[in-house]
């Protein structure tokens, strides 16, 4: 019988690293690169192997490349300190400007780990890891590496800061603002809204009129946008 290690192994060679490279990843099974002239954007298999099985999720980084060209390859492992070696910050020069596990830029905001089990299913959770760098962390990765870019782009509330807007919201029964950042004269509020949610849309302009009253001169807009960065509502300073 197909052990769960054994399934996690083939795994990762047969489906999940070739479904990477489909996406325009280079690399191998643990660690991969999307092309790009400034960055290096990363894609980093982590794993936390116990005696049943293999969880396994995503690291992802954006580095500065020292010379700003270029497209260089992933080499080593990707692990969580177990075998091999990962590419680090500095890797092919640069300067490491970002990183995080992939769970944080997903709605759920918080770390999410796949496992490769014996059973008629067993693909699925390679399917879904697959669609989670698809959706959500190769647009991450884009958008970092192109407000790293732009000096007027960028954080403007971490997510600590964001605590007491998310309380709020969260009293209301609205999904969190998941990043706070500025982009084209706009501040951009990203969350797992939906253009149907009138509660969602009526909170969140309270919270707009907040941030505008604070008379930032970076904004003059507030945005708000899903989770697959699509616009749902912009609310400017006569906004009712």
């Amino acid at each position: 019988m197909t052990t769960a290690h054994e399934l996690h192994t083939t795994g990762l060679r047969e489906h999940l690293a070739p479904a990477l490279r489909a996406l325009g990843l280079t690399g191998r099974q643990r660690a991969f690169v999307l092309p790009d002239d400034t960055h290096r954007l990363l894609v980093e298999l982590v794993e936390r192997p116990a005696a049943d099985r293999v969880a396994f999720t995503f690291g992802l980084r954006v580095v500065r490349r020292a010379g700003g060209g270029g497209s260089g390859g992933a080499d080593g492992a990707g692990t969580d300190g177990t075998d091999g070696e990962r590419p680090g910050p500095d890797a092919g020069g640069g300067v490491e400007v970002w990183r995080a596990r992939i769970g944080e830029v997903l709605p759920v905001g918080e770390d999410v780990w796949w496992e490769v089990l014996p059973g008629p299913r067993w693909r699925l959770p390679l399917d879904d890891a697959v669609a989670a760098v698809r959706d959500y962390g190769l647009p991450e990765l884009r958008r970092r590496a192109a407000a790293d870019l732009s000096p007027s782009a960028g954080p403007y509330l971490s997510p600590a800061e964001l605590e007491d807007v998310n309380a709020a919201l969260l009293t209301a029964s609205v999904a969190r603002v998941q990043r706070a950042e500025l982009a084209d004269g706009a501040l951009v509020l990203t969350g797992a809204w939906t253009r149907g949610d009138g509660v969602a849309r009526t909170v969140l302009a309270g919270a707009a009129q907040g941030f505008l009253s604070a008379g930032d001169e970076r904004f003059g807009t507030v945005r708000c946008l899903d989770t697959l960065g699509r616009e749902l509502w912009a609310f400017g300073p006569t906004h009712p």
